[in-house]
């Protein structure tokens, strides 16, 4: 059955009211932390009623689909009378292959999944190639899990630093995954483990300001990535259930 406005409304007010619950109990702003709308699991009506209700920043996990979503909602929006908020943000969340790079930023505005120097490079001279300037996160693995991807926790600083010197992408922060669990607070020690390397970041003076944001927290335990410090949060069944 098809998911309706209404219903994705209702969800909507309970994630921003747990994100501003979030954020009162670490005294934060709730404007901080911007939600990104995963939209794997959804067909192209869903995806409608999530911009109805004033979501533009939307997520893919896979090149192929996002880049299927992308054209599908841009021949949509073409149609569309009532203008939008603001304009569709797509973010790469997936593990994304070097020689998917290009398909990917023909859409993407962020990566979120940048996991090596050689993707990072392979990005930089795709964006040279266009003329433009692509948003990235480096992803650490902070849970330490084999199957998960992502650079070593001891390697991110550095490899941080050096994804600085690359001129046509710009270091947004980081993003990890935490352990699949139902137990929201057994993801904590994974968003403390991230939120500590990024300070060590600014610490250091990699990336300056642009070096702002912690991708992290999921449908299952974004309350406390928010608690820890998220500015965004990857959320996809808890937006359509």
């Amino acid at each position: 059955m098809a998911i309706t406005l209404s219903r994705i409304q209702k969800n909507l007010t309970r994630i921003r009211d747990n994100i501003a619950a979030a954020c009162d109990r670490a005294h934060r702003s709730p404007s901080e932390v911007t939600i990104v709308a995963v939209t794997k699991t959804v067909d192209l009506d869903a995806i409608k009623r999530l911009l109805d209700a004033g979501l533009t920043d939307l997520g893919e996990s896979r090149v192929q689909e996002l880049t299927e979503r992308a054209d599908e909602l841009a021949a949509y929006l073409q149609r569309r009378q009532a203008p939008l908020p603001r304009p569709v943000r797509w973010h790469m969340v997936g593990h994304l292959q070097r020689n998917k790079v290009k398909a990917a930023l023909a859409v993407a505005d962020c990566v979120h999944s940048v996991d090596s120097l050689r993707l990072a490079e392979e990005i930089d001279a795709r964006a040279e190639a266009n003329g433009r300037t692509v948003d990235v996160l480096l992803q650490v693995n902070c849970a330490e899990e084999a199957q998960k991807f992502g650079c070593a926790v001891g390697a991110a600083v550095h490899l941080g630093e050096i994804m600085t010197t690359l001129n046509n992408i710009r270091l947004l922060g980081l993003m990890t995954m935490a352990p699949l669990t139902d137990e929201p607070n057994a993801s904590r020690h994974t968003f403390v483990r991230l939120r500590e390397l990024v300070e060590e970041m600014r610490n250091e003076k990699i990336g300056g300001s642009d070096l702002r944001h912690l991708s992290m927290g999921m449908s299952q335990d974004y309350a406390v990535a928010v608690e820890e410090g998220a500015t965004m949060v990857r959320i996809g069944s808890a937006l359509f259930e």
